[in-house]
């Protein structure tokens, strides 16, 4: 099996409440890792994870705004503790994330949204292969159904169109046109948006 090498996180983003933000800590104090966390004057936060028998440490600066904490990091990290201890964070805080797990040879690219994997690619040099893709099949069905009901309100429209048209043709009597032709003018209005 491949050694991993390292681990890079870019542009991975955080998103936490007040109550979160004690989760947070609570869940880094169980990596088994030297905690700092760091208060600063405009009420934003630091978390210092250091791993004890490499010396590697990572900075996770939170921006406070809004009742929010949101932290964005770029890093490379080599110690598996703090490896897995991002990922954990990513995975629990519904982070977005680009992580290159970088080995000998190739590198695996994952992509998170909203901390679940959506997509895994395999770098080669530059050769791309996809290994995992997310497939939102509910999603997928639900805007199938959806499409399906819009089309068969167009043919709905398309029929009283008709219907409409044919009883126009049909009458001589002028109020009863400006009738035909404002209900008309709706539906044309109606079957634009819904071909839109």
């Amino acid at each position: 099996m491949a050694q991993r090498v390292a681990t890079e996180y870019v542009n991975a983003s955080l998103t936490l409440t007040e109550a979160d933000m004690s989760r947070l800590i609570s869940l880094c104090e169980s990596q088994q890792l030297r905690l700092q966390v760091f208060v600063l004057d405009n009420g934003n936060q630091e978390v210092v994870l250091e791993e004890d028998a490499g010396g590697e440490s990572i900075r996770l600066t939170f921006e406070r705004s809004n009742g929010q904490y949101r932290c964005v990091l770029t890093c490379r990290v080599v110690q598996p503790k703090l490896t897995n201890a991002l990922r954990k964070l990513v995975s629990s805080f519904k982070g977005d994330a680009v992580v290159n797990r970088i080995y000998q040879g190739f590198t695996m690219v994952y992509h998170y949204i909203q901390g679940n994997v959506a997509r895994i690619v395999e770098s080669k040099g530059t050769l791309l292969r996809t290994v995992f893709e997310h497939k939102d099949t509910l999603g997928r069905l639900e805007s199938q159904f959806k499409l399906f009901s819009v089309e068969d309100e167009i043919d709905r429209l398309r029929g009283s169109v008709n219907e409409l048209l044919d009883i126009r043709n049909q009458t001589k009597e002028p109020g009863l046109i400006v009738d035909i032709d404002q209900r008309l003018k709706c539906h044309s209005r109606l079957l634009f948006s819904l071909e839109a």
